[in-house]
């Protein structure tokens, strides 16, 4: 299938992605080090985390006792999309996730745009989770010391403090361990994965001690505007799984894992998350845990009536939430360089270093840049925007499941959505209905970023794409290496 040239439409047929990236061999100087065990605790790290830990109290606030629904119907908004996200990551197994689908299917400015809301997704998260992380460590420092950082240096301008310093510490440390490679970066998630489904099932058997029925009632009096409030925030929760897809050239067969990896992702996290919510309300209400920071921890204090539980949980929601800044990080970094391959970023993010096989330029500069909001803002105002972009992400995604099926019919898919047509439509028709749940203020918010994407690309991207100047695909990038 040749590009279509008419500016905007040009598309990058499924076969170019694959050979420009070299994702059936070593992709783009990067090596296949990660197998299923690996990729799954990968996206189980990019997954679980602030979402639960932190993001849990927010969501409860909104819709009560009912959250529990609301993460349903989160999950099942993730379910329709994880089925659009496994057939193409096993039919495109490239590091670009829903831009290289976007750009398979709908066309070069669909894709920059999407690539823009990853960029933003990624970034945002990086730095909310960052700054949750040091919440949460300040309350393991408290359990196990009594003394706790001074909030100069623990917060933000906007919270009372003056610099997030842990929060540019995770950050740091995360982007040193990517660099040093992907076998070590995919072992350390792997670790903390297990270790924090460990803490989170240590929760469930404290907190169902003390669960009381009365506790879930009214179970929604917020009404149907609450639950989808919550849904809302609570989706938040759930971004991170299509980060697998990001791993789409250091996986191990990769047309088989990736679809398989997402699948169990999805069912851990969303049964993790759901009984959660219902052990933590159970025990001490919704009135108890709304609008509170750590309130893992705060819960296992009071049913333990002891500050050995809740540290442990702290300890926990710690290692977790790096694990988080660790795999989003890295989906952010491969996401830059497959824009940077096809010419719609800067060179500098797709030079793969010879002796590491990571893109260490990349790393850091993704580092520098969303260290910054993270030591000196609480991102509450760009978290709605976040999440409003990654809905239209995933929207993009199951229309592009729908465009390949049609334009590339021969392609080797080696998982196919169920139900299809019906299946790719739901996820859509489930993503906006979560966007309208999300107000008009976050609409016009989205409207803004995405004319400034477009004046990005009408300015930059359009004259530097490789397809649209007819370049030649580049196989490694400058300064990468090949190796097999």
């Amino acid at each position: 299938m040749s590009p279509t040239r008419t500016t905007g439409l040009r598309i990058k047929s499924p076969d170019q992605l694959v050979a420009e990236s070299g994702a059936d061999l070593e992709g783009h100087g990067l090596k296949r080090t990660m197998g299923l065990f690996q990729l799954v605790c990968f996206g189980v790290g990019a997954i679980v985390g602030t979402g639960i830990f932190v993001g849990l109290s927010d969501s409860v606030a909104k819709a009560g006792p009912a959250v529990a629904i609301s993460y349903v119907l989160a999950a099942v908004t993730c379910v329709f999309t994880a089925f659009s996200f496994a057939e193409l990551g096993g039919a495109i197994p490239v590091s670009g996730s829903s831009y290289s689908f976007a750009y398979a299917s709908l066309g070069e400015r669909t894709a920059f745009l999407v690539g823009w809301c990853l960029l933003l997704e990624y970034g945002v998260s990086v730095s909310a989770v960052a700054v949750g992380w040091s919440q949460y460590l300040n309350e393991l420092l408290h359990s196990l010391t009594g003394w706790e950082l001074p909030a100069a240096l623990s917060a933000g301008p906007g919270e009372g403090g003056a610099v997030n310093l842990p929060a540019v510490v995770v950050i740091l440390l995360a982007a040193v361990l990517l660099v040093r490679g992907i076998r070590e970066s995919a072992g350390a998630t792997a670790a903390m994965a297990v270790l924090k489904i460990a803490i989170l099932l240590l929760f469930l058997a404290v907190a169902f001690t003390a669960f009381e029925d009365g506790n879930l009632t009214p179970f929604a009096g917020a009404g149907v505007s609450g639950v989808t409030a919550g849904a809302s925030l609570a989706f938040f929760s759930f971004i991170g799984f299509d980060a697998v897809t990001t791993a789409g050239e250091e996986v191990r067969d990769p047309r088989r894992n990736i679809p398989l990896a997402i699948m169990i992702c999805i069912g851990v996290v969303t049964l993790l998350y759901v009984a959660v919510a219902l052990a933590a309300i159970g025990a001490l209400g919704s009135d108890a845990v709304a609008g509170k920071p750590a309130a893992l921890s705060l819960i296992v204090n009071q049913v333990t009536d002891s500050t050995v539980g809740g540290g442990i949980i702290a300890f926990g929601a710690v290692v977790a939430i790096a694990s988080v800044v660790l795999a989003v990080m890295y989906g952010q970094t491969r996401i830059l360089m497959s824009m940077s391959r096809d010419g719609l970023m800067p060179r500098v993010f797709e030079r793969v270093s010879p002796r590491t096989a990571t893109p260490v330029a990349n790393t850091w500069i993704v580092a520098a840049v969303v260290a910054v909001p993270a030591a000196f803002s609480s991102l509450d105002v760009v978290v709605g925007l976040t999440t409003i972009g990654t809905l239209a992400i995933m929207a993009v995604v199951n229309v592009a499941v729908i465009a390949l099926r049609r334009s590339a019919p021969g392609l080797r898919r080696t998982f196919r959505v169920p139900l299809y047509p019906a299946s790719p439509v739901i996820g859509v028709g489930f993503c906006l209905y979560l966007i309208w749940g999300t107000g008009w203020t976050t609409w016009l918010q989205f409207a803004v970023f995405l004319v400034v994407g477009a004046v990005v690309y009408a300015l930059y991207g359009r004259g530097h794409s490789r397809l649209g100047r007819g370049g030649a695909p580049v196989s490694a990038g400058a300064g990468a290496s090949r190796e097999a």
